[in-house]
């Protein structure tokens, strides 16, 4: 099987992590990740057109074969769930741009990819993300370790034999 690099995003409007892997359907390998920042200072349109930039400069440079984006969780604040949505349709756009489709997961079932239980908790979470990448520590943001979360459950979960 010839290798594939998936991007994950955890989608966001004042943080929207991302987070590359390269697998040959077995493993997998960290290529990067990072985090795209807008400031509460700039109006949401302002904010959006940023994400759109950054994170079409993060899909040419890094070319994922699948770009992978965290369905929304919608929690007590619907202002905040509103924004994020936006935020997540930028991100949905520049997907379907650039690779021709995108693919959704809920947050229980990266969880669930990840550690063997939909309601692990996040330093569980991301725990397993460093340990499956081997990383000699997690991200400083969240957000990325979430991305990069996202990204190795979509493997697992298209190669079932990859399942904890």
């Amino acid at each position: 099987m010839r290798s594939k690099v998936i991007l994950g995003i955890d989608p966001g409007y004042a943080i929207l992590g991302w987070g590359v892997i390269r697998t040959n359907g077995t493993d997998c390998q960290h290529i990067g990740h990072g985090t795209i920042q807008t400031h509460a200072s700039e109006e949401m349109g302002q904010r959006l057109a940023l994400i759109c930039k950054e994170l079409s400069a993060v899909i040419k440079k890094h070319q994922p074969d699948d770009i992978v984006i965290e369905e929304l969780f919608f929690g007590k604040n619907a202002r905040t769930a509103i924004k994020v949505a936006h935020a997540r349709g930028v991100c949905l756009m520049c997907a379907v741009e650039h690779t021709g489709r995108v693919f959704e997961y809920k947050p229980a079932s990266v969880k669930l990819a990840i550690t063997g239980a939909g309601n692990a908790p996040k330093p569980q979470v991301q725990a397993q993300v460093q340990e499956i990448l081997k990383l000699a520590e997690l991200p400083k943001q969240d957000d990325a370790a979430d991305a990069l979360a996202i990204a190795i459950a979509h493997m697992r979960l298209t190669h079932t034999e990859n399942l904890p």
